[in-house]
């Protein structure tokens, strides 16, 4: 059965990847939208962990309209959240029997409601996988440290293809570097150099 995975590259999503590929013939789908090339990071991680890859193309305006629902909010978890609802559509498009991310049990964002996923899988005809949900941060760190080779910083420093990198260069070109300080609380990324 054919698996496409929304992948950052990050920890999550590749930890995600090895426990789906006992089942299901992974396809790793990094979702951008044409703004950065940051999606090249996630497909390093994908050759040096052995996983197809795959760009997701997104549509541009989804990503102006996450901006402005940062603006407006003065943080990011909306539009975050509308960002990964319309990755998850655009991948239930294609041809794949299910579809999945790296979302855990405590993520504050993105997240999938049950109601949600189940009008993904009606309206698609698609299976929606959280392989990770039933994990917390400190079980997945667990694994992780067993498993994959990890570099760990700030958010702003870290090569990753995750959405928020997208939408920090939107910010960044439109209202100056120094807002994206506005609207983003510093944080730590991960990005995945290969599986021990």
């Amino acid at each position: 059965m054919r698996l496409g995975l929304l992948y950052s590259g990050g920890k999550d999503s590749t930890l995600a990847a090895l426990l789906l590929s006992e089942f299901y013939d992974v396809t790793l789908q990094t979702a951008h939208f044409g703004i950065t090339d940051d999606w090249k990071h996630a497909r390093s991680t994908a050759e040096a962990t052995g996983f197809d890859f795959e760009r997701l193309e997104l549509d541009p305006d989804v990503a102006h309209e996450a901006v402005d629902r940062i603006r407006e909010d003065g943080f990011p978890r909306n539009g975050i959240q509308l960002v990964h609802q319309h990755a998850l559509e655009t991948a239930a498009e294609r041809e794949f029997d299910a579809v999945a991310d790296g979302t855990r049990r405590d993520d504050r964002v993105p997240t999938v409601s049950r109601a949600q996923a189940q009008s993904l899988e009606d309206r698609h005809g698609v299976d929606y996988i959280a392989p990770l949900s039933g994990f917390g941060r400190t079980a997945v760190d667990r694994l992780v440290e067993e498993t994959l080779d990890v570099t760990v910083g700030p958010s702003g420093q870290i090569t990753r293809a995750d959405y928020e990198a997208e939408l920090r260069a939107i910010i960044a070109e439109e209202d100056g570097i120094d807002a994206i300080g506005e609207y983003f609380p510093d944080h730590e990324q991960t990005h995945v150099t290969d599986v021990r």
